[in-house]
C-alpha cells in the first residue's frame, strides 16, 4: 500500500471536512506526523505546546489530577479527535494532560498554520470563540473539583474563582449566598454553612459589615 501524504491524511479529518481544497493543501504543507508510545504525554498541564494535534489511529486520555496522583478522565481521544486548540484560541496553557493509551500517531500542526483556518482576531466569530473555550476551561475545573476535593476543598476553590483582586487581596463584593454556593459545589447548603463558618473560625476568610469577604492567602492551600 501507498504511504499516504499529508493531503490525503487531512482529508480523513472530520475537523477539516469543511476546507476548500486550496485551504486543505495548505494546512497539509504545515502538518508534521508524529508517533506517541504508550503511555507517552501529548500535552501537558500548565505548559504550552503551540499546536493542534489530531489523532490518526490509537487511543489517548485527558485527565486532570490533584497533588496526591488521584486522576479524573475528562474524556477519551479515538481517531479523528484533536487537542490543544483551547491553548491556540486563547494562547493559554493546556488545562489538562493528554496521554497515550496505545501507540498513537497524530498530526501536528503548528499555531501559524492553524491561524490561518481562523477568523479575524477582531472579529466577532472570535470573541465568541474565545468564550467558549472559557466555559470549557471551567467546565474542566468544575469537573475536577467535583471528582478529586472534598467539601472544603470545592467551597474553597469556587470562592477563589468568585473572587477579584483589589490591590494585592482577593475579595468577593456582596453577599455569598449559601444556597448558590452549595448547588455549585455539589454539596448540602447545612454542609457550606458549617464549611463556611469554619473557614472563619480558622482566619481563611473574614466577611466584612457590607457582606464582602475577604479571603487570606492561606485559603488555597486548601483548595
Amino acid at each position: 500500500m501507498a504511504m499516504l501524504s499529508n493531503l490525503d491524511l487531512i482529508r480523513r479529518v472530520p475537523l477539516f471536512s469543511m476546507l476548500t481544497p486550496a485551504q486543505a493543501e495548505s494546512i497539509a504543507e504545515g502538518v508534521v506526523k508524529r508517533r506517541y508510545r504508550r503511555g507517552e504525554l501529548i500535552v501537558e498541564r500548565g505548559r504550552k505546546t503551540n499546536s493542534l494535534f489530531i489523532l490518526l489511529n490509537g487511543r489517548a486520555r485527558v485527565v486532570a489530577a490533584d497533588e496526591r496522583g488521584r486522576e479524573v478522565i475528562l474524556a477519551v481521544l479515538e481517531a479523528g479527535d484533536y487537542l490543544g486548540e483551547m491553548s491556540l484560541i486563547d494562547n493559554e496553557p493546556h488545562s489538562a494532560t493528554v496521554r497515550a493509551e496505545v501507540q498513537t500517531d497524530v498530526l501536528v500542526l503548528g499555531r501559524a498554520e492553524f491561524a490561518r483556518c481562523l477568523p479575524e482576531n477582531s472579529s466577532l466569530s472570535y470573541a465568541i470563540l474565545r468564550g467558549l473555550v472559557q466555559r470549557l476551561r471551567n467546565a474542566d475545573r468544575q469537573i475536577e473539583s467535583l471528582a478529586l476535593l472534598d467539601v472544603y476543598g470545592r467551597v474553597a476553590r469556587a470562592l477563589l474563582d468568585m473572587a477579584d483582586d483589589d490591590d494585592g487581596a482577593k475579595i468577593i463584593r456582596g453577599k455569598v449566598s449559601r444556597q448558590d454556593l452549595a448547588k455549585h459545589v455539589g454539596a448540602s447548603r447545612e454542609m457550606v454553612s458549617r464549611v463556611m463558618k469554619d473557614l472563619e473560625e480558622r482566619g481563611l476568610i473574614e466577611t466584612q459589615e457590607t457582606g464582602s469577604v475577604v479571603l487570606k492567602d492561606r485559603l488555597a492551600a486548601t483548595a
